[in-house]
């Protein structure tokens, strides 16, 4: 067997080592010795040089092949075994390790087979059990499809951040006409998609309200807790909202303090469009009205010709009879028609939908609020018994509005509130001692537009009495020098909750499916520290007129798709022509296909940047040669209106870093060396999905690198040298 240099270096070691000794020992022992005796055994030497000659090589050559042996059967032997045990860890079907060399070396091998093929059991037994766990798991998550589909009723589940983490057919067809009617430019545009935020859609402070009234009916007990409210789209849309809590049951609770309080872990949405609905409401409460005014003019037709029957040619006892019936018809028709204004008038006080809460919730909440805004705010005079029927998000914001305008321009810095009830309604009082105001002050702030820090609604104070139906005065109390804004507020029946018979068992809420996203809220919001397999992407990709975006060049096309928690959403796509207003280089059509009468009649830049900057919104951007695509959106934010700060990711420069020593980066070369199919090759969507592909395939290379956080992924690409490509 030939061996390297290094190996028959560390093999004929020994025997050097040896052969040295000797001759070190050789010398000293001549060193002492006589002259006489020295000269009797250099005659020995001289008369038998040969043969001390030739077992000296004897000696040193047997030496050697002892050690060539013990090397080849001890040492590489068992480098030998070391590489066939790495093999043998990321094999997904492991041979047994042969062996050679010493018994130790063999034996030593046996044991790690025998090991071997008892993990090979192990991994065998869990993964017949995580079969069976995914069977189970698949047959609950097609049951809630099929739940989910059966659905009319559109269904959005969100964790605490307002991650979407589920979400319905339905609901995505109402947030596509949604969104389509905000822009109606945007042919693809979707506003809805795993991982987004609802707070595109939803005032972040509306839903911080209802999450937080949910809380309060955890802690009285509620066994499902839940709200509503209604809100208005971008696009005009009415929606009415019923949130319910998911609640988080694996918090521990401390033995000594009792069971814990359920924290929320997220909630779900169930949406209503009432647009149609409320028009059509308004509509019949126009005809109404007008059926009310009409009948209020006949009747006074009635009463003047109740006046003519008083000429003196009438008979007497027709008259009478005149009179009788006539006074019988009008009293009827003014009752029919009072009932039916009342009726009418209900109705437009209950038509926008009210949620009915207990007094002392809203005014806790409302103390909270004011205190906030820093008012000292005392709440002892509340009745704990009254329930109100409120929009109590309008009401918090018109009473923080009073507060504000107090502590503002009458420098106010109590203030008190009262809770009453007062007959079949409730008084609710923001009282403050010392400062008062005059009436033509206090029907100015009643009639401008609510203005809570810097947040204004088009709502004024009048607006939010009158959809309760209430009222609302200004009060001063002489005998304590003190002055109040009162609301009237409708009541609402205590609703009976049965008592809780002993802590809520952990299962009481049917399990239908373990959603990985809700424990996102509970990690750093840092995105440079954020595992890269944790982040969502979006990957887009841009076709374009020419290669000079700061020459002139524009954008034509652009096509995007979206990766959350590791999977690919081919399903949530952005694709979209545009129109460059300007001639397309004739050597570009033949690549991507894309023709001048094609974009006739697409809309223009302007109109579809804004849609895609909300289709990437809170997402890490990816794209293959990133520079040149970002350089295109880059020069025409200013004039968009929007701005693209997201962190960016490049997989040329990631190819690069994991594969320094290859030829090629293009795209191609690296969907071919990591396997990827090219498919809708130079389209901006088939880019797009090929370079999220290889995004995802770049991702365990990178971690075998160490490189596990996108601020280690950016840094790294940084240092590539494609990274000093500009546009």
């Amino acid at each position: 067997m030939r061996l390297k240099r290094d190996q028959l270096v560390s093999a004929l070691a020994p025997a050097l080592l040896l052969a040295l000794w000797t001759a070190l020992a050789a010398g000293l022992l001549w060193a002492t010795l006589s002259d006489a005796e020295r000269s009797a055994i250099g005659a020995v030497i001289a008369q038998r040089a040969a043969l001390v000659l030739m077992a000296w090589l004897l000696s040193s050559g047997a030496l050697g092949v002892v050690a060539i042996r013990l090397y080849r059967d001890h040492v590489e032997a068992t480098r030998r075994l070391d590489e066939q045990a790495q093999v043998l860890l990321t094999s997904s079907a492991p041979r047994a390790l042969r062996a050679t060399g010493s018994s130790a070396v063999v034996a030593l091998a046996g044991t790690i087979n025998r090991l071997a093929s008892r993990a090979a059991q192990l991994q065998s037994d869990m993964d017949r059990q995580v079969r069976e766990a995914s069977a189970r798991v698949e047959q609950e998550r097609g049951r809630l499809a099929a739940l989910m589909a059966e659905l009319t009723q559109s269904v959005v589940v969100c964790n605490l951040d307002g991650r979407i983490l589920l979400y319905n057919n339905r609901a995505r067809l109402q947030f596509r006409a949604l969104s389509e009617q905000a822009h109606p430019s945007a042919e693809s545009a979707v506003a809805l998609g795993l991982g987004r935020s609802i707070y595109t859609v939803f005032d972040r402070r509306l839903m911080a309200h209802a999450l937080e009234n949910i809380q309060q009916r955890i802690r009285r007990g509620s066994d499902s807790p839940s709200t509503q409210f209604v809100t208005s789209t971008r696009s005009g849309q009415l929606l009415r909202v019923q949130v319910a809590a998911v609640l988080d049951n694996t918090a521990q609770s401390d033995p000594t303090a009792g069971p814990a309080e359920p924290a929320l872990g997220g909630f779900v949405l169930m949406l209503d469009n009432i647009t149609g609905e409320f028009e059509q409401q308004s509509l019949r409460d126009q005809l109404l009205h007008g059926m009310t005014e009409g009948s209020r003019g006949s009747l006074a037709n009635l009463q003047a010709a109740v006046e003519m029957l008083d000429y003196p040619d009438i008979d007497a006892g027709m008259r009478e009879r005149f009179y009788t019936v006539i006074r019988e018809e009008t009293a009827a028709m003014g009752r029919r028609i009072q009932s039916l204004a009342d009726a009418s008038t209900s109705g437009l006080k209950t038509r926008w939908p009210m949620e009915e809460m207990l007094g002392s919730d809203l005014v806790s909440a409302l103390a909270n609020r004011i205190a906030a805004g820093g008012l000292q705010v005392t709440a002892d005079a509340v009745d704990p018994a009254l329930w109100l029927r409120v929009d109590s998000f309008a009401l918090l914001q018109a009473l923080t509005y009073l507060a504000e305008r107090l502590a503002q321009e009458f420098n106010v810095r109590r203030a008190e509130l009262r809770l009453s009830q007062a007959g079949k309604q409730a008084h609710l009082d923001l009282v403050w001692i010392g400062h008062v105001m005059s009436t033509e002050t206090v029907m100015g702030w009643e009639m401008d537009p609510i203005r809570v820090g810097a947040e204004t609604t088009p709502l004024t104070v009048r607006d939010v009495v009158e959809r309760h139906g209430g009222a609302f005065w200004f009060e001063r109390e002489r005998a304590r020098h003190a002055a109040l804004f009162r609301f009237l507020l409708p009541l609402a029946a205590a609703p009976e909750l049965p008592e809780p018979a002993g802590p809520a068992h952990k299962d009481s809420r049917p399990e239908f499916y373990d959603f990985d996203l809700f424990t996102m809220s509970r990690q750093s919001h840092d995105l440079d520290q954020r595992l890269l397999r944790e982040l969502s992407y979006t990957v887009f990709d841009t076709e374009t007129t020419g290669l000079d975006p700061s020459g002139g060049d524009e954008i034509i096309q652009l096509g995007a798709t979206r990766i959350v928690n590791g999977r690919l959403l081919r399903n949530e796509a952005y694709e979209q022509l545009v129109d460059p207003q300007r001639s397309i280089a004739a050597a570009s059509i033949p690549i991507h296909g894309i023709t001048p009468e094609m974009l006739a009649g697409k809309p223009l830049i302007g109109r579809v940047l804004p849609v895609f900057h909300a289709f990437a919104l809170d997402t890490v951007l990816v794209a293959h040669n990133a520079a040149f695509d970002m350089r295109f959106l880059q020069l025409k934010e200013a004039a968009c209106g929007v701005r693209f700060d997201q962190p960016v990711l490049d997989t040329l420069l990631l190819s690069a870093l994991v594969h320094p020593s290859q030829e090629s980066h293009s795209l191609e070369a690296i969907a071919e060396r990591l396997g990827v199919a090219l498919v809708g090759r130079h389209t901006a969507l088939g880019d797009a999905i090929v370079t999220a592909e290889v995004f995802l395939r770049l991702l365990p290379l990178l971690a075998e690198k160490g490189i596990l956080t996108l601020g280690e992924a950016r840094a790294a690409a940084q240092k590539t040298y494609f990274a000093r490509v500009k546009y």
